[in-house]
């Protein structure tokens, strides 16, 4: 084991990328700087011109490119639906909330420091009477 590892500290003296690891220890994939290259420049052209390309292994998805344009139009989307769900939440908590449930918590939301601390010393007064 200290042999093996002296041998690999010498080559990595050498070449710096042996030691280079991802956060499970692994090693990285090596590619030549033209093979990547030329495989980079197809998906980078496949994804301006407005493709997705996506990325699998053993036949299942693990990443997608896609450029920035079709980013934020899938994006707003989402947004769109996020807000209408907030919209719904909203609407359906008002008709659960009575209004002398509305005004106390408006109260609340609008004390001062010092209001809350009354109103904390009075509520445990109270739970301790009972």
């Amino acid at each position: 084991m200290v042999i093996r590892y002296k041998t690999l500290r010498n080559r990595s003296r050498r070449n710096p990328a042996l030691l280079i690891r991802n956060r499970r220890g692994e090693a990285p994939v090596t590619i030549s700087a033209t093979d990547a290259k030329n495989k980079l420049c197809q998906v980078l052209d496949t994804v301006i011109q407005g493709g997705m390309v996506l990325i699998t292994k053993h036949e299942t998805p693990k990443a997608i490119l896609l450029s920035m344009e079709e980013y934020g139009v899938l994006s707003r989307g989402t947004q769109t639906r996020l807000d209408t769900l907030n919209d719904e939440f909203d609407a359906l908590l008002a008709r659960m909330q009575s209004a002398k449930a509305r005004a106390g918590m408006k109260t609340a939301f609008n004390a001062s420091p010092k209001q809350l601390g009354k109103a904390a010393a009075a509520a445990a007064r109270k739970q301790a009477r009972t």
